[in-house]
């Protein structure tokens, strides 16, 4: 029972196939149903990166998050803008808010991110990310 219950999961958040004896067209409603729930909790955790891709968020998530089991929607979130961010595709704002987020914690994509204890900085773009004390400053260059 436990072995069937743990196919149904992965079917379910880890893109792996229907078990047998399952009706695929429920399945599919309902792992469909799950990435959109995965999704918006994600974009509360990560609110610029969402509204930085509008309406392409949902896509974007959902083909990514498709075939990976769910580690939480602050790493989830994360790792997605880290996987944009190599495919040149990440916007702006979705990079400033990863590069505050790199700057005030430590996150290798296998553990849970840690709060960095020593000054730290990451850039994104035109902005840098400057972490002192426990405090995170985005700071822009002056408008001319």
């Amino acid at each position: 029972m436990a072995a069937r219950q743990a196919e149904l999961v992965a079917a379910l958040v880890a893109g792996a196939p229907t078990p047998a004896g399952f009706a695929p067209a429920p399945v599919r409603a309902a792992r469909v149903a799950l990435l959109g729930k995965r999704a918006g909790e994600v974009a509360r955790h990560w609110p610029l990166l969402a509204a930085a891709l509008g309406d392409a968020w949902w896509d974007t998530f959902r083909e990514w998050a498709a075939g990976r089991p769910t580690n939480g929607s602050l790493r989830d979130g994360w790792d997605l803008a880290r996987a944009l961010r190599e495919r040149g595709t990440l916007p702006p704002l979705g990079a400033e808010e990863l590069a505050a987020r790199e700057a005030g914690s430590r996150y290798d994509g296998h553990r849970p991110p840690r709060p960095r204890r020593l000054p730290a900085v990451a850039r994104a773009g035109g902005a840098v990310a400057v972490q002192l004390a426990g405090r995170v400053r985005l700071l822009r260059p002056a408008r001319r």
